[in-house]
């Protein structure tokens, strides 16, 4: 048995755990992410960790990408550095699946901030509950939506966070506008200053000013105000010189890959969506349920539901009401109840799981929704709307899903996919009386549900059955509703052929098993739409994808969303489904939404239907012939021979790092275990004390094992205890022996017989923009000459012939002039890394007074123009009045030019000093302390082991 001394581990736990660049650091957080990467997820990463001095970056890949990867990445390389106030802004439809994401595949906690969590942690006598730290007593990643972000801004304002990421952050780009962009105008005020990370597939879409909206937020000093912007940029035809100037800056800012370039590098192949649609129409008793509460939901005079919450609570019936006969049931049962106790209604709507959603997006509360006069004519008519609810046994959709399933799964199959369907419903109560109806049509056994609860007995045994099969993995997160959702997906995967799924249930699961999805009730919001069939269409599935919807022809409304979603929005057809520019022009989702309420809400006839959703498309109709110009193309658009060529360099430096790093944590268990006992190693794994561990997650979790890596679990544990361990002078004597993995070391063999002094020191640079962290290795010989680094490093990967000897410390002066080289070399390095940092930042800011004084030149020229013009026009008057007014309009624009040309100089000295003040805060950023701690200092000698010596 081989032994290591603690002085080794040190060295490793520390090496494993330095701070620095990106290109230096990021390898151990992928080391620790469940996720394989691609090459264009890692340089978006780099892109937006490159510069410390960077107020942030647009990360703008195509849909379907993987931006929340990127960021996500982003995210833990901040937690990594124990920068941990980190905020992140989502749609509210996002955040549960951003919140889920981050630990199921980074384990980085988070917590979503509503209403609700908001005011507890207010009662419990926290000051700002944005402050988790106090508040909860443990950091975590904070995620909310833009609306309570807004709603929130004094508090939001009074945290210094580290990062925000800004999720579908196209949401702001017409925060230039004076009028509108109300939510973008008060989160650019409440986190002005704060570095941003900003996801959109889609940072421009109709008008350059949206460039110059989103840029301005993550720094106002990028481009110059808004008029020089429109000066500079906003003119119909650039010439190809400010084209180009404005390609070069953004790519300081903004990152895109596109689709294509991912195929063609190799590292994601997407498969074809296909659409089937099956007709049904209602009996004449779901007809006559139809318009009886639809006519009830239209009426003005309604008492039961406040104004201020009639288009929340409205939406949610009518989705309830569409879903089944069964769910309204259920449903206008709890109204009754609800109302007979003058209880808030909201509580009654929560069969449809996407309500606190809406909530959010509406900012409704649930108190005092009930207005308290006499209810009783209404009660009384919900009880006839309960009574006729009861008296349908058959729903016609329900008959249709039994009819297509056979032909979707006869599809699925010669498309090649497997015998699974999910079914998405927006209603739980719908979701157990389809399992019910299926289960009687010969899938008894064969169905899972999914919700946002789980709370059935059939779920919670599939859950108790998969933490007892998988104890002791790495598979158990902790996590209750994580964890369920593990139970319930690999039962799925492994022995059930349906899979019954609110939205909010399969937040966050990924499908690519499962090829066949099927679209129950189908969601008026696009975007919503486009999530579900990502859970299926996605990365890692192998086959096409078939997506069934259902078309009521009892009602024209219903087929209209139908047709706008299929025809307009192009979702449930060919590779990509919905065009990011079309997702990414209608924003969340929620306007659209909206506007198909009110449709439902405000048409009494077949003939008002039609002529609104021909209006509503003739609106959508900018967005939906989305503008792919070539100035934009050009704007965000790389070479695709240059992209592919990096991506795949990407793809071959990260494998090799990679590597490198994990065989740096095998030799770390394998030091710290090994003489504990139980310890056999087996390659990128080994097992110790019964428990498997693996280098790879997924290996892991196929073999039930624990994931090793560095910041969770047993890795982390021996890094701590490495880095805490008292380190004394020692005499280390080491055994030469041929790697197996690595071969010969020609440089450490010729050290046998040789002994010499050894000492490891930590050098930690920093500013408060970054912190750089290097070892320097420092080793000589008996005679006294130095060694490289690299040999040094190759020797403390070496056994012991024994246990290291304690000795009183020798003379290690002689080290001196190796330490101060090694040191100076690496504050030259950190020095000249901040050089090219200061450089970029000089730029950016020598563009920005560019851009001012070139917005004073042409408010000159113009007015200079101007002036010609009016000139001209005046001597074609011809009576005398006109004449005189033409002569007051051009002293007035000669006194402006003059006032421009007055204060012309006077502004831009205004415009340096103020690049000189902003020069200096980067100057500030950028000064270092340099901190030199010995991390131990050993003498050595090098032994042949008895293979080595008869060789």
């Amino acid at each position: 048995m081989s032994h290591y001394s603690a002085h080794q581990q040190a060295w490793l736990a520390h090496s494993l755990t330095l701070e620095g660049k990106a290109e230096e650091s990021l390898t151990k957080t992928m080391a620790g992410a469940k996720v394989d990467m691609n090459p264009h997820q890692i340089e978006a990463a780099m892109f937006a960790l490159a510069s410390p001095l960077s107020n942030g970056v647009i990360l703008a890949d195509e849909v379907g990408l993987g931006k929340t990867i990127e960021a996500s990445l982003v995210l833990a390389q901040k937690w990594a550095e124990r920068r941990r106030k980190l905020l992140l802004i989502a749609p509210a439809t996002l955040r549960k699946q951003w919140s889920q994401e981050l630990e199921e595949k980074f384990s980085l906690p988070s917590m979503i901030m509503e209403a609700k969590s908001f005011n507890e942690s207010k009662k419990a006598g926290v000051a700002n509950p944005f402050d988790l730290e106090r508040a909860s007593g443990k950091p975590a990643i904070c995620i909310c939506s833009y609306e309570f972000a807004a709603r929130k801004e004094s508090e939001l304002q009074r945290i210094p966070w580290d990062l925000v990421v800004m999720d579908e952050a196209h949401k702001l780009r017409n925060v230039y506008k004076s009028d509108g962009a109300k939510t973008a105008k008060v989160l650019d005020n409440a986190l002005m200053g704060v570095k941003k990370v900003l996801l959109s597939a889609t940072p421009l879409q109709n008008s350059m000013l949206e460039l110059y909206g989103l840029v301005s937020i993550i720094d106002p000093h990028f481009f110059g105000d808004l008029p020089s912007f429109k000066a500079r940029y906003g003119r119909q035809q650039l010439d190809q010189v400010e084209l180009a100037l404005l390609r070069d800056r953004l790519g300081k800012v903004c990152n895109r890959t596109l689709r294509r370039q991912v195929q063609e590098e190799g590292g994601i192949s997407f498969t074809r969506r296909y659409s089937m649609t099956e007709d049904f129409r209602p009996s004449t008793q779901e007809e006559q349920l139809y318009r009886q509460v639809s006519e009830y939901l239209q009426r003005e005079d309604l008492l039961a539901i406040k104004s201020g919450a009639r288009h929340l609570v409205t939406l949610v019936i009518r989705k309830i009401l569409a879903s089944s006969s069964f769910a309204i049931q259920g449903t206008l049962q709890t109204m009754i109840t609800r109302l007979e106790q003058k209880q808030p209604l909201l509580d009654a709507l929560a069969d449809y799981e996407n309500l606190s959603d809406l909530q959010d997006e509406e900012g409704v509360s649930d108190e005092e929704l009930i207005d308290p006069q006499a209810l009783q004519a209404e009660i009384d008519l919900l009880k006839d709307f309960q009574r006729l609810a009861c008296s349908i046994a058959n729903n016609a959709k329900a008959d249709a899903l039994v009819r297509v399933l056979e032909r979707a799964f006869e599809k699925t199959a010669e498309l090649g996919g497997s015998r699974k369907a999910v079914i998405f419903t927006e209603s739980v109560r719908t979701q157990t009386w389809l399992a019910e109806m299926l289960a009687a049509q010969g899938y008894d056994g064969q169905i899972v549900m999914l919700n946002g609860s789980n709370s059935d007995s059939v779920s919670k045994q599939i859950y108790q059955e998969w933490l007892e099969r998988h104890r002791g993995s790495s598979r158990i997160s902790g996590s209750k509703t994580a964890d369920m959702k593990a139970a319930l997906v690999e039962r799925f995967r492994d022995d059930a052929t349906l899979m019954i799924c609110t939205e909010a249930g399969a937040e966050g699961i990924n499908l690519q098993f499962c090829s066949l999805l099927i679209n129950y009730d189908l969601p008026w919001n696009p975007q919503r739409v486009e999530q579900r069939i990502g859970r299926v269409h996605r990365y890692g599935q192998k086959s096409d994808v078939v997506v069934v919807n259902f078309i009521n022809k009892g009602n024209r409304a219903d087929e209209r969303v139908f047709e706008l979603l299929s025809q307009k929005f192009q979702l449930f057809e060919g590779v990509f489904g919905a065009s990011d520019e079309v997702l990414g022009s209608i924003e969340s989702g929620v306007d659209i939404e909206r506007r198909i309420h009110d449709i439902y809400q405000r048409c009494r006839s077949d003939e008002q239907i039609e002529s609104e959703f021909n209006s509503l498309q003739e609106e959508l109709k900018d967005q939906l012939e989305a503008k792919n110009s070539d100035t934009r193309r050009s704007l965000f658009e790389h070479f695709d021979a240059d992209v592919v060529s990096r991506l795949n360099t990407r793809r071959d430096k990260t494998n090799i790092e990679l590597t490198a790093y994990q065989q740096k944590m095998l030799l770390l268990a394998r030091m710290a275990l090994q003489e504990q006992g139980g310890f056999s190693e087996a390659a990128g794994a080994f097992v110790w004390r019964d428990g498997k561990y693996s280098l790879n997650w997924q290996t892991a979790e196929i073999e039930d094992g624990e994931f090793f890596r560095p910041h969770d679990g047993l890795g982390a544990e021996l890094i701590t205890q490495a880095k805490a361990a008292h380190l004394p002078p020692a005499a280390l004597q080491f055994v030469y022996e041929r790697s197996s993995d690595q071969g010969q070391w020609v440089d450490v063999k010729g050290l046998i017989g040789n002994r010499g002094l050894l000492k490891v020191i930590k050098v930690s640079i920093e500013s408060t923009a970054q912190r750089r962290e290097q070892l320097l290795l420092l080793a000589s010989n008996q005679h006294g000459e130095p060694m490289h680094s690299e040999t040094v490093e190759r020797l403390l990967q070496l056994p012991l012939a024994q246990v290291p000897v304690i000795i009183p410390e020798p003379d290690f002066s002689s080290l001196s002039e190796r330490q101060q080289a090694q040191l100076g070399d690496f504050q030259r390095e950190v020095e000249r890394d901040n050089e090219t940092y200061y450089g970029e930042e000089v730029e950016k800011l020598e563009r920005w007074s560019e851009d001012k004084r070139i917005a004073l030149d042409l408010r000159i020229k113009q007015l200079d123009q101007e002036i010609k013009e009016a000139r001209k026009a005046s001597r074609q008057l011809t009576s005398l009045q006109e004449k005189m007014e033409a002569k007051k309009a051009l002293k007035q624009l000669e006194r402006e030019r003059d006032n421009a040309m007055l204060h012309y100089y006077e502004e831009k000295k205004k415009i340096e000093q103020e690049e000189d003040l902003l020069l200096e805060e980067v100057e500030a950023r950028l000064a270092t302390e340099t901190r030199v701690t010995e991390l131990f200092a050993v003498t050595w000698q090098v032994m042949a082991n008895e293979r080595e010596a008869a060789a």
